[in-house]
């Protein structure tokens, strides 16, 4: 069974935008939760342009399902994961000023960096995930670093999807099963859609969770926060 975790990261951006706290981050979280979400996904950056540190702490006392930390690992963001121990942290090797996640781990070139935090989050009883392309090198690396989980970087899979749904899946499968005979958890997330998720669901084996924020909000402005989570559960299916 594949979970659905919705990233909030753009409901936050909502909020930030006007100032004050409508739409509430919480709340949102919670609603998400009620309407089948199976975890909660955020991504604190330095500038806090959209999710908080605040947000991390006034979320993780009240969510019941799984939540999941994004970021990258330096040392406030790793200071805040240890004290809100989530059920999982996600490393992203994101440069400060970065719109948004756009490569996975170099895991030959930051493996001694890797280890030694994974292992600090290990000894915190959180799970640990690497963002990561699908490239098997890499991936084999990654196994070397401690961490628990995989998290596949899907934009190539997205852009190439409408031409060439075959070619554009193939490396992913490849990765996974990499990922499965290195006894690594593999998540997936990045530009996953109501048009794609379904082919990439039940082409991936062993795919325990996907990762889904900008796609699943901008839904929601058309179908409804409610029915628009339902849709994409529905992608997780048959």
């Amino acid at each position: 069974m594949t979970k659905l975790s919705v990233n909030i990261n753009k409901i936050a951006t909502l909020r930030n935008a006007r100032g004050g706290n409508l739409p509430d981050v919480v709340k949102a979280a919670l609603d998400c939760e009620r309407f089948g979400a199976e975890g909660i996904t955020v991504h604190p950056r330095p500038d806090e342009r959209h999710i908080r540190y605040q947000d991390v702490r006034d979320l993780k006392p009240v969510l019941s399902t799984e939540f999941n930390i994004e970021g990258y690992p330096s040392k406030n963001f790793i200071d805040l994961v240890i004290s809100a121990k989530p059920a999982q942290v996600t490393l992203v090797p994101d440069p400060p000023g970065v719109l948004t996640s756009n490569a996975g781990w170099d895991t030959l070139k930051n493996k001694n960096f890797l280890m030694e935090i994974i292992q600090e989050f290990r000894k915190n009883g959180i799970r640990t995930s690497l963002f990561i392309d699908a490239d098997n090198g890499m991936i084999r690396h990654a196994a070397d670093t401690g961490t628990n989980r995989i998290e596949l970087y899907t934009e190539s899979f997205a852009l190439n999807f409408p031409t060439d749904p075959e070619k554009a899946i193939t490396p992913f499968i490849s990765a996974a099963i990499m990922a499965g005979e290195l006894g690594l958890g593999l998540n997936a997330g990045h530009d996953l859609n109501l048009e794609n998720l379904h082919y990439f669901y039940k082409n991936i084996p062993g795919l325990l969770e996907v990762s889904i924020g900008h796609a699943l909000v901008c839904d929601a402005l058309y179908f409804g926060l409610e029915n628009t989570i339902q849709l994409y559960l529905r992608q997780l299916k048959g």
